[in-house]
């Protein structure tokens, strides 16, 4: 195949190490999910663990809650905006490393980059997003959920802005670093605001939409990307184009009331006068519930304090406690999960499937960026025919509410297909089964630049096969990502959630 002189190369080097590193994740997670054959009972069975999926992470009866639809829908809102900003920074970056290293169309004089100058900017906002991660854990309880959400709304705002008006490619990378300090924040804070604020009933349905937001997001950046990527400093227009929406995420938490739930911990940890807060509390969720709740909010803020003043009854697990005994063995199998659930690389392929396509044979850049869009719905519509209510649900309602909050997803046949599937052949084998589908793809994908360049269709087929395999699959018997956060939630020890 021809070699295109705009055409973005993967060194030799980051050749072969693509496919060393697929083959040392898969085995690695082959292993160490194969190694004990239960899993589960390995972290082993006491008064302080989640037992099994539909155990509550809080015990307690709970009343139906009062609420209304329409007042449900911006306490919603807003925050899932901070995960179609991460998505929409995605489907943005794909497009815009096209453009920016166009002698023609990227309006500047340093678009002759490196593929390492390139990966700082796709990675820039991931170093960013750990960060922000860090911070979250740091401050996330002093601030609470809302103020969080607006430290990540300003964050997006000015990290876009730094990044399209950036004159060189250090100022750049510096605003996809802030841009990524947001996404880290809103990935934190988001859905423990929706889970707070969200009636029971619909809580599982709320959450999973937060992740639908995030595939939309993509989308979107895809298709704008698509639309600008021919323009004259496209770029430019393509990162500022998520100020608005950023805008509109802080302008949009400042107007609501803070969680009832985080200032009823607040009262719980001394951090406040026990009247007061609870007092703020009522208030936040009569502006929540809007006039439906009617005199029922005192009841609810009393029946949440009173299952905080039991969960704070137990002693506190300290940091020291993860590195022994059952807290180090539930650290290691859901650490290690999320581990390499990042470092497979999912959102760095998604960052170049543009390119990829590109290099495949999709020459303009226009072709290239369309073509995206569809790997965008594609993955947009896993997202729908698999959904993640079932895994949030696991942490987020209770024994009553558990099929309310899932009820609308049960009319999706798939979703009753995944579930027999999964008790039926069990955790680990659909675990391995979805790691070997990535590690296939990452395979095909890194022979293709080494030596399968003249043959395009390699590339296209390894790309829609990763994101089947790690979103989710028509055939449900290869979804990590659905695996990773249900064996993950089932080997967690309540004191290390607390």
């Amino acid at each position: 195949m021809a070699s295109d002189p705009e055409e973005p190369r993967l060194s030799s080097l980051g050749r072969v190490y693509s496919l060393l590193y697929s083959i040392w994740v898969y085995f690695f997670i082959f292993f160490n999910c194969l190694g004990d054959k239960k899993m589960h009972e390995a972290v082993g069975k006491s008064s302080g663990e989640i037992g099994t999926e539909h155990e509550p992470l809080i015990n307690g009866t709970h009343s139906s809650e009062n609420y209304s639809v329409s007042s449900a829908i911006l306490p919603f809102l807003f925050p899932a905006l901070g995960g179609l900003l991460y998505g929409y920074d995605i489907g943005s970056t794909s497009c815009a490393t096209i453009s920016i290293e166009s002698a023609t169309l990227s309006g500047i004089s340093w678009y002759d980059l490196s593929s390492v100058k390139v990966g700082l900017i796709t990675s820039g906002s991931l170093y960013g997003a750990l960060i922000g991660s860090v911070l979250a854990f740091n401050i996330a309880d002093f601030l609470g959920r809302r103020r969080e959400l607006i430290t990540a709304s300003i964050m997006y705002l000015v990290g876009a802005l730094v990044t399209a008006f950036a004159p060189n490619l250090v100022v750049m990378v510096i605003g996809r670093f802030l841009y990524g300090i947001g996404i880290g924040l809103a990935m934190h804070s988001a859905p423990m605001y929706i889970a707070e604020t969200a009636p029971s009933q619909i809580r599982g349905l709320l959450i999973s939409l937060k992740e639908f937001f995030i595939v939309l997001g993509m989308v979107a950046g895809y298709g704008i990307g698509s639309l600008l990527v021919e323009t004259v400093a496209g770029w430019r227009y393509m990162y500022g184009a998520s100020t608005p929406l950023s805008v509109i995420m802080g302008v949009g938490m400042w107007w609501l009331p803070a969680s009832p739930r985080w200032l009823l911990l607040c009262a719980i940890q001394g951090k406040g006068n026990m009247q007061e807060l609870r007092e703020a509390s009522i208030h936040c969720l009569c502006k929540l519930r809007g006039q439906s709740i009617g005199d029922s909010a005192s009841e609810q803020v009393d029946e949440i304090l009173n299952e905080l003043s039991n969960v704070g009854e137990e002693r506190e697990a300290t940091l020291g406690e993860l590195f022994h005994g059952k807290c180090l063995k539930a650290l290691i199998i859901g650490g290690g999960l999320v581990l390499f659930q990042q470092i497979t690389g999912q959102p760095s392929v998604l960052y170049y499937a543009a390119s990829i396509f590109q290099s495949a044979g999709f020459s303009a850049a226009s072709d290239a960026t369309r073509v995206s869009i569809l790997l965008g719905l594609l993955k947009k519509s896993f997202s729908l025919t698999f959904p993640k209510a079932y895994e949030y649900s696991l942490v987020f309602t209770d024994n009553g509410n558990a099929s309310a909050g899932r009820s609308f997803w049960h009319v999706l046949v798939l979703h009753g297909a995944a579930v027999v599937v999964v008790d039926r052949l069990g955790r680990r084998p659909l675990l391995v089964g979805g790691v070997s589908g990535i590690v296939i793809s990452l395979f095909l994908l890194g022979s293709y630049y080494l030596f399968l360049n003249d043959v395009p269709a390699v590339a296209v087929v390894a790309l829609l096969a990763y994101v089947g395999c790690y979103q989710k699959t028509c055939i449900p018997s290869l979804p990590y990502g659905f695996m990773r956060l249900l064996v993950t939630s089932e080997t967690v020890i309540d004191k290390t959630l607390l």
